[in-house]
């Protein structure tokens, strides 16, 4: 690694990180300033003194390495992101991090020895086995969907077929299938508190949305040591009566965060995934012509417009990266979406080619914070486009798609669609 320290390269690295997180162009198209920080300067310290990483292997490198750890201050990027906030602002994110009071922390935020320990707990319940059993389900689940488009024929994806992620995780949880529907606007209203420059309304929104829900799994937690299931939640609950080390708060705090992570990504996938074909009609002929490529696709589709763009490590101690110190507390954030265009691990990487075969992108992060549901979140956009091409001559987008102005979760908040079944 080398790092760049001029004061030149610190002003326009500041400038691109500006455009990037605080622009509506920026948001919208964001490969072009991760380009920008990748040429010029691919490891970048900010005048806020946290430290920005846009190439694969360094990003790869930083989530290996276990000295470098999560914070909880405000999300992935913790403090480090560039932000215009009002007083109110700043006043009310001091409040919630006050009245954080006894609640468990998210898995997300954890570090070992906690994280090792609550990862191995959920791990025992979360198993390959548990999730590919499920795929009988998750076909099940999409050919719901799929009926719902055929039957009208056009409408929005991300409300038609973008709920398959709801109904997986909700049977998953063990959530009734008559309140799938009631987590959607819980979940998107949640996640808005990991951007970079939410609004005071959004952070209120967040605060009240994960409040609810944290009320809502206490209240089924309740239920479920009565009458347990088949479910993760039923299982986690008897992980935690058998005397391992895992409380009913962090039972509660793992199922939320499951169920925002299972929705928020994978929906995204879905609609990253349909916008990209869209923007690349040779690509989208050679998949409808060819289902045998719906694996690679999916993993190109992550690649090139990946639902997770960014993530954020702490140094817990002192730690020495090639050409790079790391005081303890240091702060890092590493730019997923521009590791995965980085032209040094991938060949013309502004490409969108579905036939890739060069390895799996930094998606669903790596090391011990890899995404506990990547498996399950390829299953999911493996069904869904295989089921597309089944029941579907072709797919065509039938109107403007509107994306949902957020980078750190980067999706569509409509993707209208017309279907010509087969």
């Amino acid at each position: 690694m080398t790092q760049n320290n001029s004061n030149n390269e610190m002003s326009k690295g500041d400038e691109y990180l500006l455009n990037l997180f605080l622009t509506d162009e920026g948001i919208a198209n964001p490969a072009i300033w991760y380009k920008r920080l990748r040429e010029e300067s691919p490891i970048f310290r900010s005048s806020s003194g946290a430290i920005f990483l846009s190439r694969y292997e360094d990003c790869r490198m930083v989530f290996r390495d276990n000295r470098l750890g999560k914070d909880d201050r405000d999300g992935p990027g913790g403090t480090a992101l560039p932000r215009e906030e009002s007083e109110e602002v700043r006043a009310y994110r001091k409040e919630i991090s006050a009245n954080r009071g006894d609640s468990s922390p998210s898995m997300l935020f954890l570090n070992p020895p906690d994280h090792t320990r609550l990862r191995g707990l959920v791990s025992r319940a979360f198993t390959p086995k548990r999730v590919e059993s499920m795929r009988a389900s998750i076909q099940e689940l999409t050919e719901d969907c799929l009926d719902n488009l055929a039957e009208i024929g056009e409408g929005d994806a991300m409300e038609i077929l973008g709920f398959l992620p709801v109904n997986v995780i909700g049977e998953l949880v063990g959530v009734p299938r008559s309140d799938w529907e009631y987590f959607r606007p819980l979940v998107t209203a949640g996640v808005a508190s990991l951007e970079a420059a939410p609004t005071l309304e959004e952070l209120k929104a967040s605060t009240a949305a994960f409040t609810e829900m944290g009320e809502y799994f206490a209240a089924l937690l309740e239920e479920r040591k009565s009458i347990p299931g088949d479910d993760l939640m039923s299982a986690l609950i008897a992980v935690e009566e058998s005397g391992d080390r895992i409380s009913e708060a962090e039972v509660i705090s793992t199922v939320i965060l499951l169920f925002a992570a299972g929705m928020e990504t994978t929906q995204n996938l879905i609609g990253n995934g349909l916008g990209a074909l869209f923007s690349h009609p040779d690509q989208m002929d050679l998949l409808w012509n060819n289902a045998e490529y719906v694996e690679s696709a999916v993993e190109e589709m992550l690649r090139w417009d990946s639902p997770v763009q960014l993530d954020g490590r702490t140094a817990l101690e002192d730690a020495e990266i090639p050409s790079l110190t790391l005081p303890k507390g240091s702060q890092i954030v590493t730019l997923i979406g521009a590791a995965n265009r980085d032209p040094a691990r991938f060949t013309n990487p502004d490409d969108f080619q579905i036939q890739r075969n060069e390895g799996q992108p930094l998606s669903f992060a790596s090391g011990i914070h890899y995404c506990l549901g990547a498996n399950l979140a390829r299953t999911e956009g493996q069904e869904m486009f295989s089921g597309l091409i089944r029941r579907f001559k072709s797919i065509e987008q039938a109107g403007d798609l509107i994306q949902r102005g957020r980078l750190t979760l980067r999706g569509y908040e409509a993707v209208p669609v017309r279907v010509t079944s087969r």
